[in-house]
């Protein structure tokens, strides 16, 4: 008779202790050309990223020229006046190194990627990109067609679409908020290399500018590495420039974009409200995650688990220019997309969950789980040097202090139910929400107007 082989069963692994977790402390500095440097100190991160801000907003762009910000942004990797465009892309490679760049309301950021141990070669590279930029003539074009290229594209694409006229439809139309971050076809065609030189020898220069690095620094002289790059770029001051306010005008009422024959229709429901210095950020953050989140949040229960409206629909909050005078916003909004003859249903339910959370509020539970999913999961969320500089260069730009994110992270912690549900209801007052439906009009036009949540209009989708 055969033996049977017998198994030795091991004991489980426990669970460890879990760490104390808090968002990395950046040190401070500036260098002898007005520069100013945040460092942040990440054993074991061997990618060390760098974000350069720029403090060259969307709203002084010069009349006429939307988008200009965005084509010098792109061009800083297209040649200097040591490497022509192809050249740079191939030094960049040799390092390993990525370089992005992009323009929205507060500035221009540039973004490097880079192994530690190529840091002072591509730090080399980025500080020619801002002392030197070539700027050629076939380069601008080259952009200037690209971006020409990209604005059919986003017109067609119904969240694209949605957040454009959103946009036009909250702030006056004088103001650079009501328009396209990157400039319209009218606008992008008078963009030329006189036009992106001009407006960076008036905005761009180190004494208005931050470099945020992180990453592991260990055995780095990152005084002798940023002196010898960033700290040979110069450039004169410049006079503290007026910041307008922001303004908008969230009267209740819809517009549909017309797209005759769509199948779907793209929700995006928003308006202005508080930035990241009120008092009301955390618990707003919170209520808004209660609200629309997660998988588990209210509007996916009903419009997606319930009923079956969509795959998904998201509340959300995106600062648009923080200011701690009180003169910035965020952008509150609602998005995601049903099917064509579910829109009224959908609407009207939305409107339900809304209503419902005015009259009933919050749960212990939902607010515990809202917690536990944005406080909890935090390390795991800023595993990268990218995340962390990321963050790091949102603050700078935002204005906030360096300890911002570490402190909201105890402020999410201790807030409490009645707190969240106060916040999300003033965020979202049901008669105070500008609707943009993109769709096809002859088919939800008539259920949207039953609803009663506001004056309709329809336009045409270009």
């Amino acid at each position: 008779m055969t033996e049977l082989a017998t198994m030795e069963f091991h004991a489980q692994p426990q669970a460890g202790e879990p760490k104390p977790w808090a968002f990395p402390a950046p040190g401070r500095g500036s260098l002898g050309n007005g520069l100013t440097v945040l460092r942040c100190h990440r054993p074991g991160q061997q990618v060390v990223a760098v974000e350069v801000l720029l403090d060259a907003p969307l709203d002084a762009e010069p009349a006429g020229l939307d988008g200009v910000a965005t084509i010098m942004a792109r061009a800083f990797s297209e040649g200097t006046d040591k490497h022509s465009a192809e050249d740079f892309a191939a030094e960049l490679e040799r390092c390993g190194a990525t370089l992005d760049a992009h323009a929205d309301h507060p500035g221009v950021r540039l973004s490097l990627e880079v192994p530690a141990s190529r840091l002072a070669k591509a730090l080399g590279l980025l500080a020619d990109a801002l002392r030197a930029p070539a700027f050629a003539d076939g380069e601008v074009e080259r952009l200037v067609r690209n971006r020409l290229d990209e604005i059919p594209h986003e017109l067609a694409n119904p969240a694209r679409r949605a957040a454009k006229e959103l946009s036009r439809e909250l702030f006056p139309a004088d103001a650079r908020m009501s328009r396209p971050r990157q400039g319209t076809e009218e606008t992008v065609e008078a963009i030329d290399s006189a036009a992106v030189r001009a407006f960076y020898e008036r905005h761009v220069r180190p004494a208005t500018a931050t470099a945020v690095v992180v990453g592991d620094l260990t055995g780095v002289d990152l005084d002798a590495l940023f002196g010898a790059t960033l700290g040979a770029w110069t450039g004169s001051a410049a006079e503290p420039r007026p910041v307008p306010p922001v303004t908008a005008d969230d009267r209740g009422r819809v517009v549909i974009v017309d797209r005759p024959g769509a199948v779907q229709t793209q929700l995006l429901i928003g308006r202005t409200g508080a930035d990241r210095h009120d008092r009301v950020w955390p618990a707003q953050v919170l209520g808004t995650y209660c609200l629309g989140g997660t998988l588990t949040s209210r509007l996916d229960r009903v419009l997606r688990e319930e009923k079956g409206y969509t795959y998904g629909v998201r509340a959300f909050g995106q600062v648009l220019r923080s200011a701690p005078d009180g003169t910035g916003a965020a952008m509150l909004a609602i998005s995601g997309s049903v099917d064509t003859p579910n829109t009224g249903p959908a609407l009207d339910d939305l409107w339900t969950v809304l209503r419902k959370l005015a009259a009933e509020g919050l749960t212990d539970a939902e607010r515990d789980v809202a917690v536990q999913n944005l406080v909890g999961v935090a390390p795991l969320k800023y595993e990268t040097a990218a995340a962390v500089a990321d963050t790091l260069a949102d603050q700078v730009e935002q204005h906030l202090p360096d300890d911002f994110q570490a402190t909201l992270y105890r402020q999410l912690a201790a807030t409490g139910t009645v707190e969240a549900t106060a916040a999300v209801v003033n965020a979202f007052p049901v008669d105070r929400l500008v609707t943009v439906l993109v769709g096809d009009a002859a088919q939800i036009r008539e259920p949207v107007e039953a609803l009663g949540i506001g004056e309709v209009t329809v336009v045409a989708a270009e």
